[in-house]
């Protein structure tokens, strides 16, 4: 009985150091490909989240400001004609 119990201790030790060893592998392997994708985006060139907010800030302002003085250009015109 002793024995059955050592070999039960001894296949589940195997079994967690197992469960253990893949854990680290399973890691280390999301650490590489995370590393690769980091990498393979800077080389294109993509922008960040922030980045694409300001710029779409500033280019709602631009329109924006582009209406305002083309409704004052289309007032001058038309206080001008009339």
């Amino acid at each position: 009985m002793q024995t059955r119990n050592k070999m039960f201790d001894d296949l589940s030790q195997l079994v967690t150091n197992a469960m253990g060893v893949a854990q680290g592998a399973r890691d280390e392997a999301e650490t590489a490909v995370k590393g690769m994708i980091d990498r393979w985006l800077a080389d294109r060139d993509f922008v960040t989240r922030e980045e694409f907010d300001a710029v779409r800030a500033m280019a709602q302002k631009a329109r924006e400001e582009n209406a305002a003085l083309k409704a004052r250009l289309d007032a001058m015109e038309a206080s001008r004609d009339g």
